[in-house]
């Protein structure tokens, strides 16, 4: 990988991980997840931190970048844009991890509107291929038919007149339903924007939300042990202790 082409934050010695890797708007560039990056490097200064440039020439803006393009786009093409997009940013993905020698579960998208879509669809295509996603301002292309391994978190503004918050909403009550691990959050007074305040609640829930399927693990390797008491002997007091038993 040819760290040169991608704008990035790296330690500067010692092991790196988690990977993350961030993934801008339609018409912009890396350089406009910078201080999304920062925010979370503050947070996991060992991590890698790499800001790619679209992979298409923006459709809307004269030097912008775009994952998929936007002229015409509605329901039925975004999603076929979408699914076109991805075998490059996999590829990218994997490249990154071979680099770092970073393993799937420590990897993370991180990704703003368009970007975003880009990254909840990849996740949901490629099983394996990163542990979480970071949707902001964003949303699914379409609502998932089954729940992805990676743990998902939405922040969405409440404000957000490009992408509606009930999309954040809609997802979230799908993935709970399928199984899923996903935390949503809709912010008041926040519109479409990677506003300091959404990368902050998703910093918490990366930071504290445990996935179910740890959970589900820990249950399984500390097995409860059934047990049956009668009401009214839970309310005697215990008996006396014998007197060679032990204090």
């Amino acid at each position: 990988m040819n760290l040169d082409r991608t704008l990035h934050l790296v330690p500067r010695s010692g092991a790196v991980s988690p990977l993350y890797i961030y993934l801008h708007g339609a018409g912009a560039s890396a350089l406009a997840m910078a201080p999304v990056a920062d925010r979370f490097a503050q947070a996991y200064p060992h991590a890698a931190h790499l800001m790619p440039d679209g992979f298409e020439p923006s459709d809307v803006t004269a030097d912008g970048r775009q994952w998929f393009g936007v002229t015409a786009l509605d329901d039925v093409t975004r999603v076929e844009r979408v699914a076109a997009a991805i075998p490059a940013l996999v590829s990218f993905i994997r490249e990154a991890q071979a680099h770092f020698g970073v393993t799937p579960l420590a990897t993370a998208l991180v990704g703003f509107s368009q970007g975003g879509i880009v990254a909840l669809e990849t996740a949901q295509a490629h099983a394996g291929l990163v542990g979480r996603v970071v949707a902001i301002a964003s949303r699914y292309a379409v609502l998932p038919e089954h729940a992805p391994d990676a743990v998902i978190h939405l922040v969405n503004g409440k404000d957000d007149a490009v992408v509606a918050p009930r999309h954040a909403i809609d997802a979230a009550t799908r993935l709970v339903a399928l199984g899923g691990d996903v935390t949503a959050d809709v912010v008041p007074g926040v519109g479409h924007d990677p506003h300091p305040e959404l990368v902050d609640r998703a910093l918490e829930h990366l930071q504290s939300f445990l996935p179910r399927r740890i959970w589900a693990q820990a249950l399984a390797e500390a097995p409860l042990i059934a047990t049956r008491a009668d009401s009214r002997a839970l309310g005697r007091p215990a008996p006396p202790a014998a007197a060679n038993d032990p204090a």
